[in-house]
């Protein structure tokens, strides 16, 4: 990745709300509460017409032994080994730290062992007035460079922060992914979504804990391996409203809601042991209303215990729930394990390419004018309805319009009808269809 920039720093110094200013809107989780960045997360930022990728890192401890502080080190390590330039955040209302001083001490010796050109940039944040500005001269003592006073809430001082951040990149062309499909991975909490990611990815992307709920941002990740190219998006577990502990826990499921409505073919993750329950047909329920392609991966496949057809009565059962829009392809597999990791992979794409195929009007006319004479609509007050032709909308999911006399007479049995038709002759498998009728 290019033109990269990383904020780094001690718990609650300011580095969501920095973030958020930079990329335009509130994609970062802020709370007054510390350590509420847990994952590192990306945004695109500008500054004078240059474009570069900003990555948001939670709180780095250290000598802490909480889980989550110790794989919060890891990702911010992670962040620093991506980024071109690395803002170190320091907070001037608390003053010079002993965890500055250590993270300005981590910063150094990651800069002598990475090969990687590097830029730090000292960064004093919460200097509101000049009597703040006149106080952050104290980080001085951290020996890393010039004091670059800003308000990240008010915006003071970022302007000239980001003219010495643009200087600092090299003269390169910025990857744009924008073209690329985006694969979301949802499902409840502590199902095994973050598990899956960093191993399609093969590394420690995320943060993973036996903890649910560990997850609270949406993160993207770009994959290129194996001639495919795509985003991935890790998301926290969605809950029931009336489950939600905190105002974190509310966005963090906006998040996940976003994350589906932006995707182009969710990967819905089923616990197992636990089966498709209440909350797992309302997230399917919401990638089918937002016409998502859909594959549902029953993950911990390796805990259930296995007789004759097991998966077979367990697809069928899936199916149930997911009526009416049963065309979905399951796939049981083990993150734990890593059974079956690749397929996932494969029938995403699979989904992805059926969400955006285009049928000819001949083909249409072929497959579907016999079925259509065989099994005629029901007539309306004796009135005869007749289909004449029909035809695929051009649009990201498939849409057919069907032209006939009386349109509005057409019941939704009839509809669902032609539907499975269409799915049976053109494999549609995961993908969502609307059908219209229209008045030649």
């Amino acid at each position: 990745m290019s033109n990269t920039v990383a904020i780094v720093g001690r718990p609650n110094v300011g580095k969501s709300t920095f973030f958020n200013r930079l990329v335009g809107t509130r994609k970062a989780i802020v709370d007054e509460v510390s350590g509420v960045t847990r994952d590192r997360h990306y945004g695109k930022a500008e500054w004078t017409g240059t474009e570069f990728s900003v990555i948001d890192t939670g709180g780095y401890v250290i000598g802490s032994t909480d889980v989550f502080e110790k794989e919060i080190r890891r990702q911010v390590e992670i962040a620093m080994q991506e980024a071109d330039v690395i803002l170190f955040m320091v907070d001037v209302a608390v003053g010079l730290t002993a965890d500055d001083e250590r993270v300005a001490k981590l910063l150094r010796t990651s800069i002598m062992k990475d090969s990687k050109e590097k830029k730090i940039i000292l960064v004093a944040n919460k200097a509101d007035t000049h009597e703040r500005e006149n106080q952050s001269g104290v980080f001085y003592k951290l020996g890393m460079g010039d004091v670059n006073s800003i308000s990240s809430m008010s915006g003071r001082g970022t302007g000239e922060l980001l003219e010495k951040v643009v200087a600092s990149f090299e003269d390169k062309k910025e990857d744009d992914f924008s073209h690329l499909p985006k694969y979301a991975i949802v499902g409840r909490p502590n199902a095994g979504k973050s598990s899956l990611l960093n191993l399609l990815l093969g590394e420690e992307r995320t943060i993973v804990t036996p903890v649910a709920g560990t997850t609270r941002d949406s993160i993207h990740t770009h994959y290129k391996k194996y001639n495919r190219e795509f985003l991935l998006v890790d998301t926290a577990g969605i809950r029931k409203k009336r489950k939600f502990e905190d105002d974190v826990e509310f966005y963090s499921n906006l998040r996940a809601i976003r994350a589906i409505e932006e995707s182009d073919v969710v990967l819905l993750m089923l616990d197992a042991q636990r089966g498709m329950e209440a909350q797992d047909v309302n997230i399917f329920r919401l990638a089918e209303r937002n016409k998502k392609g859909v594959v549902i991966l029953v993950n911990k496949w390796d805990l259930i215990e296995k007789k004759t057809e097991t998966a077979k009565a367990y697809a069928k059962h899936v199916h149930e729930k997911c009526a009416p829009f049963k065309d979905v392809p399951v796939l049981f597999i083990s993150a734990l394990e890593k059974q079956r990791i690749m397929q996932v992979v494969e029938a995403a794409e699979k989904v992805y390419l059926k969400r955006k195929r285009r049928i000819s009007d001949e083909d249409l006319d072929k497959a579907m004018i016999p079925v259509i004479e065989a099994h005629q609509p029901s007539s309306e007050k004796g009135k005869m309805i007749e289909i004449y032709k029909m035809a695929q909308i051009p649009a990201n999911t498939p849409i057919f319009v069907f032209y006939c006399n009386l349109p509005k007479a057409i019941n939704e049995s009839y509809s669902r009808f032609l539907e499975n038709k269409l799915r049976e002759k053109f494999d549609f498998c995961g993908a969502p269809m609307q059908i219209y009728f229209r008045k030649k």
